[in-house]
């Protein structure tokens, strides 16, 4: 071999090339001879006469190799050569694939698709998308709480609080959250468990909704809403393989983000039935059933309740919470309470009962025992700021040792908003009687859970009255959870789409009214029953609008069906 031969190099990088439908290897990720070719990974020098980019001298790839799942590249039509995906469907995440989001799902997908053609000028049988399928306050059209905008627009940019033109609670919060933060500016890094002053501030409003037990401001973790604790919290509960893999029982039907995180996580999901009967209460006897049966197949170690419910808008009494408390405690499980629409209870006899609250008051044999982490955030209530992404966990009776990991874990993701932060201080630290907010304070939250109050009844009364509706009183939070009768050959018909029934019955309202609404098997339900569910959120006039449609769809559909 001459010594020019020897000079010309091949490039270090491995490539492929397909020729004829074959993958052809060469290059093999060192430098070679020109005319001298490489198959495989197997470093085999093949001589060859013809330049080495020629097919005809190219060696093919091993089925070993592709076996292998070695990354490949292809030559595309103008010569460049390009490398095949590293994360592919195949290759991603098995559990993300498993990840399952009803509220955001394809029928949203489909409502925004719509409300691009309605604005490209295509006809519809209506002139808007009516979204009813989410908690989204201010989208709905409630307005902000003023005092709130005041000092998140003092803290945003703090030349305000030179102005005469907020009041002077407003720029003492505001001026307090302020030197809080490092170099006196929301735009700086908190505490990795949140700023030290509204931590305490949130111990003292604990104090103070649970008529005086006591709360340690070191157990009061500020989140990025509240999913970001109950994810955080599950992060911790999850382990164990097989047999000990662990279980977290989570009522039926539920909020999807229980059942989206334990996918992820890879953890077993232990269903318990609300009872839709009773107006969705909990049932002991049920608890004890699927706790039993659970335990054939995985190690159960969390029970969470999310009171005021979602999606079903239950408020649970205080002696059912008592029942789950001595439950959890006899059966050795953590609680986990997400208590995010304390503010929102509607119902004539029904009242907020916490479950903290409730374990001190049964006596030191369930409070210095039982393990308890609740939930609250800025995004529902008579708040509705759901962008800011606001929050907090309080935490009962945690091991020392796993609580220090928990510090951990929630300094890896730096800190929560620090705006958020704020806003839950403003929450929790209100406006108090003979400051100068104080007055209208109390005049837009009472307006806000008033109407709230309204139109929860107003949907439960005109579900009602179509035939093949059913709608349990909204006690509490934020939507209706019907019950709705189909016609058998719609569910065949959806059965031979691929579909779930109330999936099809709501993509076909999407389709001919604009009303987009969530099918209740996004959030899991009894076999054979069917349901959706909507927000009672849509300012007044436009609700009865969207009632009127329901109603008038379902008629239509039943016939159509029948």
């Amino acid at each position: 071999m001459s010594a020019s031969r020897i000079g010309q190099m091949l490039p270090s990088r491995s490539v492929s090339v397909l020729n004829g439908g074959n993958v052809w290897f060469f290059g093999g990720g060192a430098q070679y001879p020109a005319g001298y070719l490489v198959s495989g990974v197997r470093s085999m020098l093949i001589p060859s006469q013809l330049s080495p980019f020629s097919p005809q001298s190219i060696a093919p790839l091993g089925v070993s190799e592709r076996r292998r799942g070695l990354a490949q590249e292809k030559m595309t039509e103008n010569g460049v050569f390009s490398r095949d995906k590293v994360l592919t469907i195949d290759t991603m995440n098995p559990r993300v694939k498993n990840v399952e989001y009803a509220v955001r799902g394809p029928i949203v997908q489909r409502a925004m698709q719509i409300e691009k053609e309605l604005r490209e000028g295509l006809k519809k049988p209506f002139t808007e998308v009516i979204k009813a399928n989410i908690g989204d306050a201010h989208a709905m059209g409630q307005q902000p709480i003023t005092f709130f905008r005041q000092v998140l627009a003092l803290c945003s940019y703090p030349e305000l609080l030179n102005e005469n033109m907020f009041p002077e609670d407003a720029k003492n919060r505001a001026r307090r959250i302020l030197h809080a933060c490092g170099g006196g500016s929301v735009g700086a890094y908190s505490a990795s468990q949140g700023i030290d002053c509204v931590r305490q501030d949130v111990a003292c409003y604990i104090e103070r909704r649970d008529g005086g037990v006591p709360c340690d401001p070191d157990n009061v973790y500020l989140t990025t809403g509240a999913s970001d604790g109950i994810v955080t919290m599950l992060k911790l509960l999850v382990c164990g393989e097989g047999a000990s893999r662990t279980g977290v029982m989570i009522s039926i039907p539920q909020y999807p983000l229980y059942s989206a995180a334990l996918a992820e996580l890879g953890a077993v999901q232990v269903n318990y039935y609300l009872n839709e009967e009773k107006c969705w209460s909990m049932d002991l006897s049920e608890l004890e059933s699927s706790l039993a049966e659970a335990r054939k197949h995985c190690n159960p170690k969390a029970l969470c309740i999310i009171n005021p419910g979602n999606p079903t808008g239950q408020v649970q009494s205080r002696q059912c919470i008592e029942d789950v408390i001595r439950f959890a405690a006899k059966e050795r499980l953590f609680l986990m309470a997400d208590e995010v629409y304390q503010d929102n209870v509607y119902a004539e006899g029904c009242q907020f009962h916490s479950f903290k609250k409730v374990l001190f008051e049964l006596g030191p044999e369930y409070s210095d025992n039982v393990e308890l982490a609740s939930f609250h955030s800025t995004s529902k209530c008579y708040m509705g700021e759901c962008g800011f992404r606001g929050g907090y966990m309080e935490v009962i009776n945690m091991d020392a040792e796993v609580q220090a990991q928990l510090s951990k874990l929630v300094s890896v993701r730096l800190c929560p908003p620090v705006p958020g932060q704020a806003l839950m201080d403003l929450v929790v630290n209100s406006p108090q009687p003979g400051e100068p907010s104080h007055i209208t304070f109390m005049k837009e939250r009472t307006a806000t859970l008033s109407l709230l109050a309204e139109k929860a009844k107003l949907t439960e009364q005109i579900l009602n009255t179509v035939p093949g509706i059913t709608c349990n009183p909204v006690q509490g939070a934020m939507y209706s959870f019907p019950n709705i009768s189909l016609p058998e050959k719609s569910i065949k018909e959806a059965k031979a789409l691929g579909q779930a029934p109330d999936m099809f019955y709501c993509m076909n309202l999407l389709e001919e009214t604009g009303i987009c609404l969530v099918p209740g098997s996004g959030f899991g339900q009894k076999d054979g029953t069917y349901h959706f569910r909507m927000t009672i959120l849509p300012p007044t006039d436009k609700l009865k609008i969207l009632l009127a449609k329901v109603k008038e769809f379902h008629q239509k559909f039943t016939q159509q069906y029948s």
